[in-house]
């Protein structure tokens, strides 16, 4: 199983709504992400807007391929992009960079 763990800055304007937006993630988002292979996905929120993200797959690349195949996945990210910042023209999901693991206890 790969641990996947990696940053993106939220919008501070937009901070309580980004906080709404995943109270209520759509039901439909949901199981997309646990049908492809997203598993114990958590999101951080810093007061600043840094934002840490935590998951856990088989193989990150292809729970990546899975969800960009979905239509739920374009919307939910069209939705998201405008509450990030330094996105590049990415989507979200695209700017989503694993960081280098350099310790784990087990």
């Amino acid at each position: 199983m790969q641990r996947v763990c990696f940053l993106l800055k939220v919008r501070e304007d937009r901070l309580d709504e980004y906080r709404e937006r995943h109270a209520a993630v759509w039901p439909e988002m949901l199981d997309a992400l646990s049908a492809t292979g997203w598993h114990n996905y958590s999101l951080f929120l810093r007061e600043d807007g840094l934002l840490v993200g935590y998951l856990e797959t088989e193989d990150f690349a292809a729970a990546q391929a899975g969800m960009e195949a979905t239509d739920i996945n374009a919307r939910w990210q069209a939705d998201m992009a405008p509450f990030f910042e330094s996105l590049d023209g990415a989507r979200p999901d695209e700017a989503m960079k694993p960081l280098t693991e350099v310790f784990h206890l087990a």
